[in-house]
């Protein structure tokens, strides 16, 4: 893991993952992938749940139909796992823990955005279930020029839409392919989960297993105190008389 911290920095933006960061998806493209697989009399191979986390819905077709030696069927069975996905989602949304209490509190010191792989209505949807949408102030999905994580597309286009630097924003992921899109773009970020592979843990910034640790609480609580104080000393810095040299 890098060395860097971001324990003491306050970022200008904060952008969230929303698979597996802000709701707990991820279980729901599993057992999409399930259902498409029988439906489609295909056997996934060793691992290939990992190897597909994070992916667009289009890729993971395409993965698991070029696995099977069917590439013909990725059209249709990417029709099926997005379908199969909404049904399980509007059935049963859940957000990750923590994840409703860090946006309340990020929300109060720098805007906030969603960069995310999936279709904008199920974005869309997900936050408004739990009560986020309007905490949100741009949700970035793959369309228009924006090409899919891994690449940096969605994270830039966020960072731009919330009129901020790269290098001065925060990315929240769970994802290898998240985490490279962030990077990519120039982001700092913030990993979350269970236990990072080699590549994701050399990227992040910081890595925690949940959102509600209560060092990262701590740390997002503490923003403002920090925030004003720098902002005392640029305002002091500015009224002083230049130095005059002698």
């Amino acid at each position: 893991m890098a060395v860097r911290s971001i324990l003491s920095w306050v970022p200008a933006a904060v952008v969230f993952d929303c698979d597996g960061t802000l709701m707990d998806t991820e279980r729901h493209w599993q057992d999409a992938r399930a259902r498409v697989l029988q439906e489609f009399g295909l056997t996934a191979g060793p691992g290939f749940a990992e190897r597909a986390k994070g992916m667009h819905y289009t890729e993971c077709a395409e993965l698991m139909a070029e696995e099977a030696g069917r590439r013909s069927l990725a059209a249709g069975m990417a029709e099926r796992l997005l379908a199969h996905f909404t049904e399980l989602v509007s059935e049963n949304p859940v957000t990750m823990p923590g994840a409703v209490e860090l946006v309340h509190v990020l929300g109060r010191f720098a805007p906030l955005a969603v960069a995310s792989n999936c279709p904008y209505e199920i974005v869309e949807s997900c936050l408004h279930t739990a009560d986020l949408l309007d905490h949100f102030a741009h949700i970035v999905v793959p369309g228009d020029g924006v090409r899919p994580k891994p690449y940096p597309d969605p994270y830039s286009a966020a960072t731009q839409l919330c009129g901020v630097a790269p290098s001065g924003a925060l990315a929240i992921e769970d994802s290898e392919a998240g985490i490279r899109s962030a990077v990519g773009a120039g982001l700092r970020v913030l990993g979350v989960g269970p236990t990072p592979g080699a590549e994701a843990a050399s990227l992040v910034d910081l890595w925690v297993t949940a959102l509600d640790e209560p060092s990262l609480r701590g740390w997002a609580g503490d923003w403002l105190p920090r925030q004003r104080a720098a902002d005392t000393d640029r305002d002091s810095g500015n009224n002083r008389s230049p130095h005059s040299g002698e």
